[in-house]
């Protein structure tokens, strides 16, 4: 039976339930379309395997998302928060304010922000896709930087805390996401191997001793 929302809210609370259940179906969705996502690829999946992962017919996806493409977009959208959330914990975190210098608190960003090959997977491959689209790959760009323009303030903020200032936000900013896409990749080709993650480490201490001074 479908359920008209009229203006206002009603005494019995129907649009905050009718609220609640939009919101967690499409949770439910994004949830399904990660794990869907990661198992076939982003070109191969399709919003019935999604539906069907989450236990809805195809009309829920519709009645959420446009397409494919801001389904997926939604889903970035959520990976970057919830990143950011992590890295503001840190600041606020014992380690950090026991932190003795630089390559330390490299080391602790980086076990706060774990690698997920899942959303490595996932990302690669839409942003293959998005690089084929004029439309949607200057899109994809606004949003890179957009997340390297919030990522630095928080980033800045860790580093006062070993005596450094930075110099050039905005390079440090798509400094670190690149360092942190293309290392991503070799630590999850060679999990395993310790040379790989130290030098990760190493990689980003440079990156940071690049566009910094000390206070």
């Amino acid at each position: 039976m479908a359920v008209t929302v009229t203006s206002g809210a009603p005494a019995d609370g129907s649009t905050r339930r009718v609220t609640k259940r939009r919101a967690e179906t499409r949770q439910r969705l994004l949830d399904a379309a990660y794990e869907v996502f990661a198992e076939v690829g982003f070109g191969r999946a399709r919003p019935e395997q999604i539906c069907e992962r989450a236990g809805y017919t195809r009309g829920a996806f519709y009645s959420q998302f446009s397409s494919m493409d801001e389904l997926f977009l939604t889903l970035w959208e959520q990976w970057s928060t919830r990143m950011l959330d992590d890295l503001r914990a840190l600041l606020d975190s014992r380690v950090v304010a026991e932190t003795a210098d630089e390559r330390e608190l490299v080391e602790h960003v980086l076990r706060a922000v774990p690698l997920d090959d899942k959303w490595f997977r996932v990302n690669s491959e839409f942003t293959t896709h998005a690089i084929r689209h004029p439309e949607l790959r200057a899109l994809v760009a606004a949003r890179e930087r957009a997340n390297a323009a919030a990522i630095v303030p928080v980033v800045e903020a860790l580093l006062a805390r070993v005596g450094r200032v930075v110099t050039d936000r905005e390079a440090l900013g798509q400094a670190l996401i690149a360092v942190h896409d293309g290392t991503m990749a070799q630590c999850l080709v060679e999990p395993e191997n310790p040379v790989v993650a130290a030098r990760r480490v190493d990689l980003f201490l440079r990156v940071i001793l690049s566009f910094t001074v000390r206070d």
